[in-house]
């Protein structure tokens, strides 16, 4: 089967999370995604274990099927090269602030100069016309600024960060439909476009879905109730401890709650005031989460498992990170693959998406600049031209060492 994305050319110029998660999306989709790196490579190849240099695991983690062609983009045969594959490509999209890309010549209007039907995305900190504009920004800034760190202040009473880069990666899921939709309005215009993708905005819309909460009707006038869902920021809205472990448990409707009141033994509540419907549970959602802990510590998991499965009341063992590679729902479905080359045997989890009508065999990340040749001669460049890149790309030798003969 031809893949969903097949002859779409992607040329990607991120780094770290945001960006290369977006086109691993497309990746994974059937674009042929070409990651143009620094002669030095994205910094995340050295980010956590590697079993061999410029290969560490938070690399693997947002590369695999793609390809790496190294340019220097501060000397003219790099920049050249890449207005070069522009010119052949369907997207380029970059993480760099926007004053860094105007001032290595790769400005929009430059770049889509090249080619009227390129969808030129912009993945940045911070959207234009706004006062950070300019500013850098990390997963740890936009959780703050985005009110990520307030949720888990008012619900632990400290702020801290969400143990995931979820900043990042919400940015990268929101440009890759951003790219995708471009895409799509091509074929009925036949033009490209700039896409703009901020990863502040994109967050802040992610977590506003539920915790503008009361604050979305802006009259009558006076003091603004206060933002946030109460149910989700409930400190009782965690994982319960049983005799042995922990249980996730979730009555949620009505019936659920009856249900469940009635089998262990308190049916005396299934008409309190309190817990009588849903909008009666989320105001005093503290006394219903703290009521279900009190009565789920009696018994071991197995019970309230056992006894949910029945029910027909949403339940799940609690399971650590390490345990997914072995979840029985994961195993039936084949997430995780296996991939091998010289360098070794390594485990990734798929795409979690399946097309009916689209197969993409999945290959292992690549290696820095592997691809750097075969690119540059599908894009025409000659032999002296891709000399010329691969001198200026050269990594810096080892102490030591001479540097290695780069001429053909």
């Amino acid at each position: 089967m031809r893949p969903a994305l097949d002859g779409i050319r992607v040329i990607d110029l991120t780094t770290v999370v945001f960006g290369p998660y977006a086109s691993l999306i497309l990746a994974d989709y059937g674009a042929d995604v070409i990651k143009i790196e620094s002669p030095a490579g994205d910094p995340v190849r050295s980010a956590g274990p590697g079993a061999e240099e410029r290969y560490a695991a938070l690399f693997l983690g947002s590369n695999r099927n793609k390809r790496s062609v190294a340019l220097d983009l501060k000397r003219p045969a790099g920049r050249t090269a890449l207005l070069r594959l522009a010119e052949r490509a369907d997207v380029i999209m970059h993480s760099m602030r926007p004053h860094k890309m105007a001032a290595l010549g790769l400005d929009p209007d430059t770049v889509l100069a090249t080619n009227p039907r390129l969808i030129f995305a912009e993945l940045a900190g911070f959207g234009s016309g706004g006062r950070y504009r300019e500013q850098p920004a990390y997963d740890d800034i936009v959780q703050g600024l985005s009110g990520a760190a307030d949720l888990l202040r008012r619900q632990t009473g400290e702020a801290r960060y969400l143990p995931t880069i979820i900043a990042d990666k919400i940015g990268g899921l929101t440009a890759a439909h951003a790219i995708l939709a471009a895409l799509f309005q091509r074929e009925r215009t036949g033009r490209g476009q700039l896409v703009e993708v901020p990863m502040l905005e994109s967050m802040a819309s992610f977590l506003l879905t539920e915790h503008l909460h009361a604050r979305h009707r802006i009259d009558p006038p006076g003091e603004q109730a206060e933002a946030g869902y109460t149910r989700i920021l409930s400190p009782w809205r965690r994982p319960y401890p049983t005799l042995d472990g922990h249980v996730c448990v979730m009555p949620y409707g009505d019936r659920h709650w009856r249900a469940f009141l009635t089998e262990v033994g308190r049916a005396e509540l299934v008409d309190d005031p309190r817990l009588v419907d849903l909008g009666a549970r989320t105001r005093h959602i503290d006394e219903l989460y703290s009521l279900l802990a009190e009565i789920i510590a009696t018994e071991p998991t197995a019970h309230w498992l056992e006894l949910c499965r029945r029910l027909d009341i949403p339940a799940a063992p609690v399971n650590r990170l390490e345990d997914l590679e072995h979840d029985p729902h994961l195993t039936d479905v084949g997430f995780f693959v296996e991939l091998t080359d010289a360098g070794g045997r390594y485990r990734f989890p798929r795409s979690p998406v399946r097309l009916a009508d689209s197969s993409v065999e999945p290959t292992l990340p690549p290696r820095l600049g592997a691809d750097s040749e075969a690119v540059l001669r599908e894009a025409g460049l000659t032999d002296d031209e891709i000399a010329a890149v691969r001198r200026d790309a050269a990594p810096p030798p080892p102490p030591g060492r001479p540097p290695e003969r780069l001429d053909p």
